[in-house]
C-alpha cells in the first residue's frame, strides 16, 4: 500500500482529569515493527486501544491501512489482530479448540478452520500440545497460542501490547523470533513493552513517549545517541578500592559522582581517549581493576536522557495510571 501501515494525528485521550494522551503523531511503516516505548502510565495501551477500535478519542484521527478508525471500525478490524499484556484464551478447552472457535467466529467454513488452526500450532511449536487443555500450559506456551490466535484471520497489522510481560528470557527470545518471522512476511508490527531491551532488539523505529507525550523518536542507535558520548565501566579488583576509584573517575569527568552497580563504577565520557586517561590515573592512585571498558550508551540510559528517570522507576510510580485506561 502506499503511505503508512498505521497514522495518528494529534490523537488525544482523557480519564476524568488524567490526559493519558496529549496530542499523539505516529506513523507506522508497512512491514516494519515499530516500538511505542515507555512505562506504565505513559498511554502505550491507550494508543493501542483507540488504533484497536476498542476506544474513542477525544479529539484527533487515527488511520489503519487508510481506515479511519472510528467511522470504519468495523473494515478496521477485518485487517488487524490484537494480543494484550495478558493471554486470553480458553483454559478450560485444547489449543487446537481454541483456535479451531476463533476461525469458525471469523467465518471459516469447518475445514478451512482446522486446517489454519494445524497450521498455527506447526508454526508456533505447540502441535505436540495441540489438545491438552490450556489451564496445564506453561506461560510461555499461553502466549504463543495467544499470538497464534490473532493470527488466525491473516491480519495485516498486529498490535502487541506488552506481549512478553511475565515470561522467562527464553520464551521470550522465542516469542521475539516469531514476531521477527511476522515482519519478514510483510505483517505490520506495533509493538508497545517497557523492557527497553526487547524494543532495541526488534524494533526499526522506537518513540519514546511518558505522560501522553512524545519524547523523542528514532532509530535505537539515534535514541542512544540522545544519552550523549559514550560510557566508561570499572570495576576495582578490590572492593575496598570503590571510594577511591570513584573519586578519581569523578575528577577525570568532573561529575559529582559517577553511578554504580554493585561494584561497577559507569561515567559518561566524549570519546575512548577517555580509557586510556582513566587506566593512567587509576594506577597512578595504586588502584588495581578487573574490568575497564567503554561501550555506547544502552537504551536505558538513553530513556533516563529523554524523560529524567528510569523505565523501571517509571513503571512503578505510573502503574495506577495506567490501571485506570484498561
Amino acid at each position: 500500500m502506499d503511505g503508512p501501515a498505521i497514522r495518528t494525528e494529534g490523537l488525544t485521550k482523557t480519564f476524568g482529569a488524567k490526559r493519558v494522551l496529549s496530542g499523539l503523531d505516529l506513523e507506522v511503516p508497512a512491514g516494519a515493527i515499530f516500538g511505542l516505548l515507555g512505562p506504565n502510565g505513559a498511554g502505550k495501551t491507550t494508543a493501542v486501544r483507540i488504533l484497536a477500535t476498542l476506544l474513542r478519542p477525544d479529539s484527533g484521527r487515527a488511520y489503519v491501512l487508510g481506515l479511519d478508525v472510528t467511522s470504519q471500525a468495523q473494515r478496521v478490524r477485518q485487517v488487524i489482530g490484537l494480543t494484550g499484556q495478558y493471554a486470553a484464551v480458553d483454559d478450560l478447552i485444547s489449543a487446537r479448540q481454541n483456535l479451531y472457535m476463533i476461525g469458525r467466529l471469523l467465518g471459516l467454513r469447518p475445514r478451512a478452520a482446522r486446517a489454519r488452526s494445524s497450521q498455527l500450532l506447526d508454526l508456533f511449536g505447540l502441535a505436540d500440545a495441540a489438545v491438552s487443555k490450556v489451564k496445564d500450559y506453561s506461560g510461555g506456551m499461553r502466549r504463543r497460542l495467544d499470538l497464534a490466535a490473532c493470527l488466525v484471520g491473516e491480519p495485516a497489522v498486529l498490535f502487541l501490547d506488552e506481549p512478553t510481560t511475565g515470561l522467562d528470557l527464553a520464551s521470550r527470545n522465542q516469542l521475539w523470533d516469531m514476531i521477527r518471522d511476522l515482519a519478514a512476511g510483510g505483517t505490520t508490527v506495533l509493538l508497545t513493552t517497557q523492557y527497553l531491551e526487547e524494543a532495541d532488539r526488534l524494533a526499526r523505529q522506537i518513540m519514546v513517549i511518558d505522560h501522553g507525550v512524545t519524547m523523542a523518536q528514532g532509530t535505537p542507535a539515534e535514541l542512544k545517541g540522545l544519552a550523549g558520548g559514550q560510557v566508561l565501566e570499572v570495576r576495582p579488583l578490590r572492593p575496598g578500592d570503590l571510594p577511591a576509584a570513584a573519586s578519581v573517575l569523578a575528577e577525570l569527568t568532573g561529575m559529582s559522582r559517577p553511578a554504580a552497580e554493585g561494584d561497577l563504577l559507569i561515567v559518561h565520557v566524549p570519546d575512548e581517549a577517555a580509557v586510556t586517561a582513566a587506566a593512567g590515573r587509576l594506577d597512578s592512585a595504586g588502584i588495581a581493576v578487573s574490568h575497564l571498558a567503554v561501550r555506547l550508551p544502552s537504551l536505558d540510559e538513553a530513556f533516563l536522557a529523554i524523560t529524567g528517570h528510569r523505565a523501571d522507576t517509571a513503571a512503578e510510580t505510573g502503574a495506577a495510571l495506567e490501571r485506570a485506561t484498561r
